[in-house]
Order: structure tokens, then C-alpha cells, then sequence
């Protein structure tokens, strides 16, 4: 009967196409198991196509620490050019709360901020001295100072801007006559005025409450 007797087997038959199918079952069986282990294949060795690179982020550069408030003081208070006097009033008001302000910034185009300092009186605030300290070979040394109150000092984009208040005779001291605003600039290693001074005169006042006085003709 036939399809069922031991026929000669044609070459490119049925046996020819099973080989190949079990090929690829092979084929398939390693690409799942590679899969299976977290394997990648080629992709092994980097991104390929337009996928996007993910870099690692750059470790942030060293910065300098800036002296802390306390760190500040003690560097005021151990500053031989500062006056006997400016360093009696430079203690705690309360508790542990100098008299004292204290502002970091360019002044002088170093490598580090510098230091501004302001030290005050506690009972009204009066500015008593103003100093600006320069990093230079591995320390912080004075290279401003004004004390002659009342006297305030600020920075102003990159200038050191002094406010310094001057009295007349028969002024009060909490009601001087006369503001005189100065601007200083850091040229060849030194502070030097950078603008003409600009005065200010004041009305004259009651003592109580500040109050203007009116204007006389």
C-alpha cells in the first residue's frame, strides 16, 4: 500500500526542512537563556544607534570654607591694627550676640572672598570701625580700616562703599549734621577713592523723636 512502505528518502525532503527547524529551536533556546542572565549581546560594548549616553556626574570641585562669624571675631579681636577701643566694645551684647556684621565678597580680585567687618556699639548700634581683610599667602590680613565714628562700611558692586557721619558743634550724638559717602576701589595693591565724595546735610532736628525742624527763610 502505498505511503506506508520504506520508500527511498529524496534528497531537500521532509528530513532536510525538520534539521532546520530544530536549528532554529536551538538558535532561539540560546538567545532566551542569554537573555535569562542578563546578558546583552553586543550592545556589550556600548550604546549603539541614536541612544542617548548617560555620563557620570562630575565630582564637585573643592571650594574654600569662608570663615565662620566666631572665626570673624577672633581674627578682629587678634588684628593689631584695630584700636584698643574698637576691641573693648567688641563683646556680647546678650548671651553670645556680637555687635558685629559681617559680609563676604569680591573687593580686591583675589583667589577667595574677602571679608568686610563692621563692628558697632551694643546699647545704640553705632558703627564704631570697618575693615576689610585680603587672603594673602595663606592667611586673611587688614588691608582697610576706618574708625572714626560713626562709620559703616558696604559692598557695592564690586567697591567698598564707606558712609561716615560727621557732627558740628552743639550736635547731639545721635543726630550728626553731616553724612559724607566715600567709594573705594582696589587699584594696584591698595584702596583708593574711585568717585568725588558726596555730602549730605541734614536738616536740623529736635532731639525727641528725630523730628525736622521747619526750614527758616
Amino acid at each position: 500500500m502505498r505511503g506506508l512502505g520504506t520508500g527511498t528518502i529524496r534528497p531537500g525532503g521532509a528530513p532536510k526542512a525538520a534539521v532546520a527547524a530544530v536549528a532554529a529551536i536551538a538558535a532561539l533556546g540560546l538567545l532566551l537563556s542569554a537573555c535569562a542572565t542578563g546578558g546583552t549581546g553586543a550592545r556589550d560594548e556600548g550604546p549603539a544607534g541614536s541612544d542617548p549616553v548617560v555620563a557620570a556626574s562630575p565630582s564637585p570641585s573643592p571650594t574654600t570654607k569662608e570663615p565662620t562669624r566666631l572665626d570673624v571675631i577672633k581674627l578682629v579681636k587678634a588684628d593689631p591694627a584695630v584700636s584698643r577701643a574698637v576691641k573693648a566694645d567688641l563683646k556680647p551684647c546678650v548671651a553670645d550676640e556680637y555687635p558685629v556684621d559681617v559680609s563676604y565678597g569680591d573687593l580686591t580680585g583675589g583667589s577667595v572672598n574677602d571679608i568686610l567687618v563692621n563692628v558697632m556699639t551694643c546699647s545704640d548700634a553705632v558703627g564704631v570701625g570697618a575693615y576689610v581683610y585680603r587672603m594673602k599667602d595663606h592667611r586673611y590680613q587688614n588691608v582697610f580700616k576706618a574708625e572714626l565714628p560713626p562709620v559703616y562700611a558696604e559692598i557695592d558692586r564690586g567697591d567698598l562703599v564707606v558712609t561716615q557721619q560727621l557732627y558740628e558743634k552743639g550736635d547731639p550724638l545721635s543726630y550728626p549734621s553731616v553724612e559724607e559717602v566715600i567709594t573705594y576701589g582696589w587699584r594696584t595693591g591698595h584702596f583708593t577713592e574711585v568717585s568725588p565724595r558726596t555730602r549730605n546735610e541734614y536738616s536740623n532736628t529736635v532731639g525727641n523723636g528725630g523730628t525736622t525742624a521747619p526750614s527758616r527763610d
